[in-house]
């Protein structure tokens, strides 16, 4: 049983301000007017109410409404911890801009959960070091020395030997996101995508669409004007990059590109035989992305509106059978393949496949570390130490314990879900009347979805985790599409990090902003045919050298053989 130390008793036994305690004991703020219990797997509680702010990004997709903080997961975390959090939302197309400016402006909220990449705050003193404070957060020690994850922590340190995220932290790499495709019309064209995905590469995608365009023109399905791939996640969420379509090519082609391109200093990567920084938005590999990403526009497959349309119309139009292709991850696969065959009917197949190769047969995901959350010094200097100290025990509980992470993912046990026994394993399952697109949990029309009414399952604060609990929701199919990953894919070696000084890291996202602007914008033209690939390259790689992309290569290679 765990023992929890009372503020009295800590006062009592220590004059310093906090009591130390075992692994697993509960401790408790020796402050008797802001007592509060804590501890590894430790239900956080503080005696008095308190209110944190909290910035919160709003996706248009399931937007956050007044039912998640009346009586959703917000109520939950206030009815355990006795904290209330106070959300600045954001629309999560401009939610790293609105956070920039607010930081900025000293008018941050304390808690900034949904930040990928901190580099450009940290310069400006306007969040705090967490590391110097992760020693008060025992979930999060915890995580870190039973799944070694020192080394990967490592790789978010600055200069000065200190990281600025709170990352989640993952047991092992997952990727998340792949293709789906409509398997009934490639059988009907003669192509079985369950063989083809063993060994297939994109430009074997490429020539299968070909011929199974060819075989739905014939049949009076589409004509030959039509397009039968329309993309998600590239246009308005794509924010300008090509976003996930070319992140996934990007990775195949040992580049940079896409998502990944954010904090990426102009898409630097690091040669382990050279030993050396480059920038592989320059390079041989990157032309023969874009080529191959170019071809499927160029021959009529690929719609190039992929690269400006909102989310919703690409869906239609899978949904409809008007296109047989598109990006799908673990929390839309249910829902993408339910709306398949509410429109179309029971007899459409829908296939999640591993996504192709290109030059590697690299996942696009690679590090443990994920998303995270950062601490603005407003709430040190508004909190005080202490005070602050016991903020970061509340946010320590949120992101980073079990009782926190089932909660926000799945919401309270007997109320939406239930554990029950399957071939012999105790697994979660969603109580009868209730679904969740954000866990892949389809449902009939008339089940509640616990993400939409309550904002259980909402990305802003559940990632990270063992594997057994990142995967808890995973259907038989999702499981099945993960062994496959591990038969056809392989996960690459982690890039090390280059730690710039506070002027360095200045003056190389001096550079890095308008290169990357400019990398993103040839690359999308590039693609959708406005330039071409042969003629404009080298117009190209000379805009590239002009916005500076030699000096952040062998700027980073400095630092990094300075370290």
């Amino acid at each position: 049983m765990k023992k929890v130390v009372s503020a009295l008793l800590a006062v009592a036994c220590v004059s310093a301000l906090f009591v130390s305690c075992s692994k697993k004991e509960a401790v408790a703020n020796a402050d008797v007017a802001t007592g509060y219990t804590f501890g590894e797997e430790q239900t956080f509680r503080s005696e008095q109410p308190v209110t944190y702010s909290m910035f919160f990004s709003d996706a248009s997709w399931y937007p956050k409404i007044e039912t998640w903080e009346t009586e959703g997961v917000f109520k939950n975390i206030e009815d355990l911890t006795n904290v209330h959090l106070d959300l600045t939302s954001y629309d999560s197309g401009d939610y790293n801009q609105k956070v920039n400016l607010a930081i900025n402006s000293g008018s941050s909220a304390y808690i900034i959960p949904k930040v990928y990449s901190e580099d450009q705050y940290v310069a400006g003193g306007g969040i705090v070091a967490v590391s110097d404070y992760t020693k008060y957060m025992p979930n999060f020690t915890a995580f870190v020395k039973n799944y070694n994850m020192e080394p990967d922590l490592d790789t978010i340190r600055q200069s000065d030997g200190k990281f600025y995220r709170l990352p989640g932290l993952h047991q092992a790499a997952l990727q998340d996101y792949t293709i789906m495709v409509r398997e009934d019309i490639f059988e009907a064209a003669g192509y079985n995508v369950r063989e083809l995905e063993k060994d297939w590469t994109w430009e074997t995608l490429h020539d299968v669409l070909v011929g199974v365009k060819k075989y739905m023109v014939s049949q009076g399905m589409i004509s030959e004007s039509d397009y039968i791939w329309s993309d998600l996640w590239c246009g308005e969420s794509g924010k300008g990059t090509g976003g996930n379509l070319l992140k996934l090519m990007g990775a195949s082609y040992n580049v940079i590109s896409g998502w990944a391109m954010e904090g990426s200093n102009g898409g630097i990567k690091f040669d382990y035989n050279k030993n050396e920084f480059y920038s592989s938005s320059v390079s041989e590999d990157y032309k023969k992305l874009i080529s191959v990403a170019n071809s499927f526009v160029k021959d009529g497959l690929l719609d190039p509106e992929t690269f400006t349309q909102a989310d919703d119309v690409a869906n239609n139009k899978f949904y409809n059978g008007k296109t047989v292709i598109k990006s799908t991850n673990r929390s839309s696969m249910s829902n993408d393949i339910a709306s398949v065959k509410k429109i179309v009917g029971d007899d459409a197949k829908v296939y999640v496949t591993a996504y192709p190769s290109g030059t590697t047969k690299n996942l696009a995901e690679t590090s443990r570390l994920e998303c995270g959350v950062m601490i603005s010094q407003k709430a040190l200097d508004e909190l005080g130490e202490a005070e602050f100290i016991k903020m970061l025990r509340f946010v320590d509980w949120m992101f980073y314990s079990k009782e926190a992470y089932t909660l926000t993912k799945w919401g309270p046990e007997g109320k939406t879900w239930q554990y029950a026994d399957v071939n012999g394993m105790k697994v979660k399952q969603l109580l009868p009347g209730y679904k969740c697109g954000g866990l892949g949990i389809g449902g009939a029309d008339t089940d509640t979805d616990i993400r939409l009414k309550w904002g259980y399952a909402c990305g802003n604060y559940f990632y990270g985790h063992s594997t057994a609990e990142s995967t808890d929701n995973f259907t038989p199919d999702v499981q099945d599409l993960y062994a496959r990953y591990g038969k056809y894919k392989t996960v690459a070696k982690v890039d090390p990090k280059a730690k710039p000084t506070e002027d360095q890291r200045e003056q190389l996202n001096l550079w890095a902003v308008p290169l990357i602007d400019n990398i993103n914008a040839w690359t999308l033209k590039f693609v959708t045919g406005q330039k071409d690939i042969n003629k404009d390259w080298d117009a190209y790689i000379s805009d590239c050298k002009n916005l500076n992309i030699d000096k952040i290569v062998n700027l980073t290679n400095e630092i990094y053989k300075a370290q």
